[in-house]
């Protein structure tokens, strides 16, 4: 169970680094008028709020990969998570 945790948080810190770059690019479009959206991810994706930015979404993946530590683990808690950060880095390659 740890090294899962262990590699969760690995993933976590490429997808953060990913991110944070995206983000900026995401503001230089932004600046040009470019990037007229509500949100990186459709209401279904398994995130509970919208943002136009990767920053939150990763912010959410790290909070849950957290409560999965100790007696906060669940089978189900893990698949969501695994799930999110599947999305997360998708949409990333995607961006690039």
């Amino acid at each position: 169970m740890e090294s899962i945790i262990e590699q969760l948080n690995a993933n976590l810190k490429i997808v953060y680094r990913q991110a944070l770059d995206a983000d900026k690019k995401l503001d230089e479009l932004q600046q040009q008028g470019h990037g007229k959206f509500t949100a990186l991810f459709a209401a279904d994706a398994g995130f509970n709020f919208e943002a136009k930015r990767f920053k939150p979404y990763v912010l959410d993946v790290a909070a849950d990969v957290e409560s999965l530590n100790g007696e906060g683990f669940s089978e189900e808690k893990l698949k969501n998570t695994v799930l999110k950060l599947q999305q997360l880095l998708s949409l990333l390659a995607t961006f690039k």
